[in-house]
This record gives C-alpha cells, sequence and structure tokens, in this order.
C-alpha cells in the first residue's frame, strides 16, 4: 500500500521504515530549536509532514518501545489517531512519564505510525441487548 505524505517544510521527514517488516514508520520531530519536557509534562511536537490515508484505514500513531521504556516519552493520549479525511500536519502529543527531564531535537524519531483498516460502525439504539454468559461483569469479572 502506498500513502502519500505532504511535506509542510523542506526540513520535514518522510515516514520510514526501520526494517522490510517493521509494521511501523517511524515519525520524526521538526523543530527550529531543541525542546525540553520537563517530568510529567506534555508537548506537541510537530512532524512537519500530513498524509492521505485512504479510506476505510486509520493512521495509529504509537509509542517508540526504545523512546517510551528508556526515555519515558510516549504519546500522551496512548495511541493518536489520524483518520481518512484528515489532512492536516500530523502533531504528537509527547508525555515524559520519567522523572527527569528530556530534549527533543529535530531530526528525533518521537513515534511511529501504523497504518490499519478499521470498521466504521453504525450506533442504534436498542431496548434489549442479546445475553452472554459474562453479561454485565465489569473490570476484572472474567478471572474469577
Amino acid at each position: 500500500m502506498e500513502i502519500k505524505i505532504k511535506k509542510l517544510s523542506e526540513h520535514a521527514i518522510t515516514p520510514r521504515r526501520s526494517s522490510a517488516s517493521a509494521a511501523g514508520a517511524d515519525l520524526y520531530a521538526l523543530l527550529s530549536e531543541p525542546l525540553e519536557i520537563a517530568p510529567g509534562d506534555t508537548a506537541f511536537i510537530p512532524t512537519g509532514i500530513s498524509a492521505e490515508i485512504p479510506e476505510g484505514y486509520a493512521g495509529f500513531v504509537f509509542a517508540r518501545s526504545g523512546l517510551a521504556s528508556k526515555v519515558g516519552l510516549a504519546p500522551a493520549n496512548k495511541v493518536g489517531v489520524v483518520d481518512s479525511d484528515y489532512r492536516g500536519e500530523i502533531i504528537v502529543a509527547l508525555h515524559n512519564h520519567s522523572d527527569s527531564s528530556a530534549t527533543v531535537r529535530s531530526g528525533d524519531r518521537v513515534a511511529q505510525l501504523v497504518v490499519m483498516p478499521v470498521v466504521t460502525a453504525d450506533y442504534i439504539e436498542a431496548d434489549e441487548l442479546s445475553g452472554t454468559e459474562r453479561g454485565a461483569g465489569g473490570f476484572g469479572s472474567t478471572g474469577k
């Protein structure tokens, strides 16, 4: 599958996978100067790109495992969603989960974009729902 990418700046870096079988393509920061993110803070990191995700798919912005586990920087919303009808800049809300400051520089890989199929559901009101063995059992109810 091909995804059209529009560079909004000549300095933007097109997303790329780090290996042939990688599910995600790295998203790169586009900053005019290094940005320090204090512990517990969230910074909005521009990528300088927009994408044309085909209808029936969405782009999901996930953490980079090394950045999240070693540095403590991961998307604030855990998983960002780039809808197929969105054509604006992809911006990563990067949260510092660690207890020390972290610096992001232009060109740093800050997240990864995975394109996956989505099913769009129509939600309809109903007076009753079909029964199941679990029923209304909530959080942790299956571990009894």
